[in-house]
């Protein structure tokens, strides 16, 4: 794993790689105390030759640094950020599974490691980018999804946090997502804290939603996450000729709808089958002739060398 540390000045350190483990911090942390950190999700893919990608990391790096001035903490310049992901990734690169069988995660965290006991920032900072082998996200695999909209819990308010990275946005979120499992749902939809009637996001993903040639998806306010996945779909889906639409959708377009898929670096681009709302069930559209899959094969394509990268996305890191 890699790690650099940050002082009060604002100035991170020379990084270094070290054997991934345990890390030591004061039970008065930022991060224990007050939940100061923010963390990112990015993937390592092994071409057919062997070689690896990376996709995007330099988005990362920028929504990281938005997200660290929402938390008032210093973060990592976008070729300080980069530098340390490519040197996890070629320092794991015996983990990166073969081409088509899974990719390495790689989960860069930014966390306020210094002592502070009154409510403030932490006197210091630490930076640390750390991997693992994945295959598919949900436990379907590539099963279409079933969904449950949410109508008693919210995952974030106009004027929070909803909109960046923060650690603080995803423990609440675990009530109402093992609630949803046990009643045999692969996943919760969020809606809007105000009116509880648009639709926000998946626990942990984008979502769009289909209905002939028109891809609508909500727009990002503040309150939902501006997904890396989210914005490279709705960019190839225009290329495809395709209308993406930015805006406020009412829970009612999505029961209406020809299809619903989500989107985010872990679970790519997953096909949603059916949704639960208020006792009502609706079918959607899923296979091989599918907007989803279309969409998803092209991605993929690009993410894994497969599809020639027009577009600048993809770093070869060897």
């Amino acid at each position: 794993m890699y790690v650099m540390k940050c002082s009060k000045d604002g100035e991170f350190t020379q990084g270094e790689l070290s054997p991934y483990g345990n890390i030591q911090l004061s039970p008065s942390a930022g991060v224990l105390n007050y939940g100061q950190a923010i963390y990112e999700g990015t993937k390592a893919y092994r071409k057919e030759n062997g070689k690896l990608l990376l996709f995007r990391p330099d988005h990362n790096a920028i929504r990281m640094k938005l997200g660290a001035e929402r938390m008032l903490m210093p973060s990592p310049s976008v070729d300080q950020f980069v530098n340390a992901v490519k040197q996890t990734a070629l320092a794991n690169k015996r983990w990166v599974p073969p081409a088509g069988k899974g990719t390495l995660y790689i989960r860069p965290l930014l966390m306020g490691s210094g002592p502070i006991l009154g409510l403030g920032p932490a006197p210091e900072y630490t930076f640390i980018v750390y991997a693992s082998p994945v295959g598919n996200y949900f436990k379907e695999g590539m099963a279409a999804l079933n969904l449950y909209v949410e109508e008693e819990y919210v995952r974030a308010a106009p004027g929070g946090a909803g909109g960046v990275k923060s650690i603080t946005n995803y423990a609440p979120v675990l009530k109402a997502l093992s609630r949803a499992k046990s009643r045999g749902f692969s996943d919760v939809l969020y809606l809007d804290s105000v009116k509880k009637k648009y639709l926000e996001e998946a626990s942990s993903c984008n979502v769009f939603v289909v209905k002939g040639r028109t891809i609508s998806t909500p727009a990002t306010n503040g309150t939902i996450l501006e997904g890396i996945t989210r914005k490279s779909v709705m960019e190839i889906a225009s290329d495809q000729g395709y209308q993406v639409v930015e805006k406020a959708v009412h829970v009612d377009e999505v029961m209406d709808a020809d299809e619903v898929f989500c989107t985010g670096t872990a679970v790519v681009v997953a096909p949603v089958g059916t949704i639960t709302y208020q006792e009502k069930r609706v079918e959607y559209k899923t296979g091989d002739e599918s907007v989803c899959q279309k969409l998803r094969s092209v991605l993929v394509g690009i993410q894994t060398g497969l599809i020639e990268d027009n577009k600048g996305w993809v770093t070869d890191i060897n």
